[in-house]
């Protein structure tokens, strides 16, 4: 599997295994960058201060290394425009590379979204003044990234992909391929659950360290970007175990994978 994606012209190319942050995690800044020294170089930054916050500050001319990316939660152009104002000094950046819609959920949001002088309008402002250099959608709902995808209308999707939710494969991603819309996968861990020790009941069941779950949606070429979010510095370092041993998943062991998944996802509690 390719290890490199170009996701955009614009931007640099970057390792397929990317990095993000969620506010709760306990990532200093220098183990932020020591991802960027192992090649880490796509950064979703969830939005507050913290390790990744200060690390985008401390990388100097690097900066234009790194794929900077966040999600956007207002819903209204004045609130937009402070928002991302707050984004830039707080990062000390002059610009956000991607910007994504954040849970675009609903087909009344995006009618709401797109109205005139709306957010999505916004967005393209900013994007075409180069404060913003891609304009795209998180979203759960997979037919309706999917039909977004379709129209045109967004550059890149967001979109949970893992061994227990595996719809992406037939729903999402043949419809990103043909309109070369790149996507970035988040939940690869299904929050933890396809990682923890459980008793499925059946002996072939072995459970998956975070690293093969990464490898199992970097196995699907149709992803540009699997989202890793290690809680602290051990976790992270298991996850980049994956650079060292960069393979797809195949034969039994894909198969043993989805079938984990099958259980987790029956069995594993309440997900939506």
């Amino acid at each position: 599997m390719k290890t490199h994606r170009r996701l955009f012209p614009n931007l640099p190319e970057v390792r397929r295994l990317g990095l993000a942050t969620r506010g709760n995690t306990h990532l200093p800044a220098e183990a932020i960058l020591h991802a960027y020294e192992r090649g880490i170089r796509y950064w979703n930054w969830c939005g507050y201060e913290d390790g990744m916050s200060r690390a985008i500050g401390e990388l100097g001319k690097d900066r234009e290394k790194v794929i900077l990316a966040t999600q956007i939660q207002s819903t209204e152009r004045d609130s937009l425009l402070s928002e991302v104002e707050s984004f830039l000094d707080l990062l000390r950046t002059d610009r956000i590379d991607i910007a994504t819609i954040y849970y675009l959920e609903t087909r009344e949001e995006w009618t709401r979204l797109r109205e005139p002088g709306g957010v999505l309008e916004t967005l393209n402002e900013l994007e075409a003044e180069g404060t913003i250099g891609k304009v795209g959608i998180t979203s759960h709902q997979r037919r309706l990234a999917a039909e977004i995808a379709e129209r045109g209308e967004t550059d890149l999707l967001m979109i949970r992909y893992n061994a227990a939710h595996r719809g992406a494969e037939t729903e999402v991603f043949p419809i990103a391929s043909e309109n070369q819309i790149p996507v970035v996968a988040y939940t690869c861990l299904r929050w933890g659950a396809l990682i923890e020790s459980q008793d499925s009941g059946n002996s072939d069941h072995r459970v998956p360290t975070a690293a093969e779950c990464y490898r199992f949606v970097l196995s699907n070429p149709a992803v540009s970007v699997a989202l890793m979010a290690p809680n602290n510095r051990q976790e992270l370092e298991e996850n980049l175990t994956l650079l060292d041993d960069w393979r797809p998943l195949t034969g039994e062991r894909l198969q043993a994978m989805r079938e984990w998944g099958d259980w987790v996802h029956d069995h594993a509690g309440s997900f939506p």
